[in-house]
């Protein structure tokens, strides 16, 4: 682990909910709660869904979503990659003033609480879960904790597609269901994929940052023009994989509504192009979370639509 680098100059702590609520990072909080939303839908063809179990899933999936934006905070703060001065969706320690200490209780806080909810969960479902949910906690912990932190290696677009899409669709379809299908994690894939391409949007618009800091992501790794081309890549191969699994039939016709979130995908792979300046890809960044949020909403009411017609 890097030795801290940074000079304090935090300013007044500011105690106002808005900075309480930025910490928690909400227009990433997508990347939690449309998994949730996928799989109960799924899990709708099958059985009758528990409220109940959805309403736990989807507040535990959040908790740890936002526990594992307060650790990034925390861990950021620590080894010197923030500052006043840094352009992103952080900032509740150098610009807000929030003691460190207090970001990293809020987050281990969220943990609890998200295990709480997880003891009934379990206790409606399967015990395995727990095992599960604590390897789930423990990559979003390790993403940015630990000495090697999973973020500053080429595997942080992988460890959030699997844990916070693909792992979490298929919770979410258990925990109603009892079992996991093959057509639950088919439908899986792409969103996996949309949940880590908001990680590698982040990265490209660190990329010259993170170098100096040494830092040995993706985006690093293969350079900012290919970084863009894999970004792109990812939607398609996101869009095709839906178009390939109505073809063969594993879901219904209507599920090509997802498509029409294609725009926005378009958008975001664009908005990078000829960017140098993290301030100028913020809207790209943006548009790479919208894809992921309108891909997901839609895929899970054309599956709606498909059961009911």
């Amino acid at each position: 682990m890097q030795p801290s680098t940074h000079i304090d100059h935090r300013p007044p702590a500011r105690r106002d909910w808005r900075v309480f609520w930025r910490l928690t990072r909400p227009h990433t909080l997508t990347a939690a709660f449309v998994p949730v939303c996928v799989g109960t839908v799924l899990a709708l063809g099958e059985t009758a869904v528990r409220f109940s179990l959805f309403a736990a899933m989807l507040v535990a999936s959040l908790l740890i979503q936002a526990a594992t934006n307060m650790f990034n905070e925390y861990y950021d703060y620590k080894r010197g990659l923030d500052s006043p001065e840094s352009v992103g969706i952080g900032g509740a320690i150098v610009r807000d003033g929030l003691e460190p200490r207090t970001v990293l209780a809020l987050a281990f806080s969220c943990f609890g609480a998200a295990m709480l909810i997880g003891v009934y969960i379990c206790m409606q479902s399967s015990w395995w879960l727990a095992v599960i949910g604590i390897v789930c906690m423990a990559a979003g912990y390790f993403y940015t904790g630990g000495p090697v932190p999973i973020a500053y290696t080429p595997f942080g677009e992988l460890a959030a597609g699997f844990f916070m899409g693909f792992m979490i669709i298929l919770i979410s379809f258990f925990v109603q269901t009892g079992h996991v299908s093959a057509k639950a994690a088919l439908v899986a894939v792409p969103v996996a994929i949309l949940v880590g391409a908001i990680l590698l949007a982040n990265n490209i618009r660190d990329l010259d940052g993170d170098r100096e800091k040494g830092r040995k992501t993706l985006a690093i790794l293969v350079g900012r023009g290919w970084a863009i081309r894999v970004l792109a890549m990812m939607f398609a191969v996101s869009f095709l994989w839906i178009v390939a699994l109505v073809l063969f039939g594993t879901v219904p016709f209507w599920t090509l509504l997802a498509l029409l979130s294609a725009p926005k995908a378009v958008a975001a792979a664009r908005g990078f192009i000829g960017k140098t300046k993290p301030a100028e890809m913020m809207p790209a960044m943006k548009a790479t979370a919208q894809t992921n949020t309108q891909f997901g909403f839609l895929l899970a009411i054309g599956l709606l639509v498909g059961q009911w017609l």
